[in-house]
């Protein structure tokens, strides 16, 4: 019986020895995929030459790209020399307990009402509401103080995105005075 296990333990000893350099090397060819796709996609693009300034629509996807590409280079590299990823140095997380799924449903609720509002009552009152609600959802009982917060936070947002940004967002009824 003991030669069992101990057969047993060599054999899934070898199995995380061969799947530990594959998952990390897996993670590399995603990346180079990555990056490939995203290089490729940035040199096809249709660029007006009159139509773009001293730094193009195509500079940060190559950059990105490019970065891509030499971090799965390196990581490649590094994980056929030996280097393993460190273990995670573990969280404040009981996992014998159970998912809260009260709040995970409560904050996709949230959302989702949040994306059905935004067009009829525009993005403040949408944003606001979906502020409001994440922060309750979250445990936050504050009723004198985090409605003012997700107010001031979500016309802070619009004004940002729609007026600096040019970044256009519904406004609702609200369009006229914002």
């Amino acid at each position: 019986m003991r030669a069992w296990f101990s057969l047993r333990e060599t054999k899934l000893y070898h199995w995380q020895r061969w799947q530990g350099p594959s998952s990390e090397l897996g993670v590399s060819v995603a990346l180079l995929a990555l990056g490939v796709l995203v290089l490729t996609d940035a040199l096809t693009m249709d660029v007006d030459i009159t139509q773009r300034g001293p730094v193009g629509p195509k500079t940060v996807p190559i950059v990105v790209g490019i970065g891509l590409l030499v971090i799965a280079a390196l990581l490649a590299v590094d994980v056929l020399r030996g280097g393993r990823g460190e273990a995670e140095g573990g969280e404040d997380i009981d996992l014998s307990e159970p998912a809260d799924w009260r709040t995970v449903l409560l904050l996709s609720g949230i959302f989702l009402g949040a994306a059905v509002l935004i067009e009829p009552v525009g993005f403040p009152v949408a944003g606001a509401l979906l502020f409001w609600g994440a922060a309750f959802a979250l445990g936050s009982r504050r009723l004198d103080r985090d409605p003012l917060i997700a107010a001031v936070l979500s016309l802070i947002t619009y004004i940002v995105f729609d007026k600096l940004l040019g970044v256009p967002l519904p406004g609702g009824p609200l369009m006229g005075v914002l």
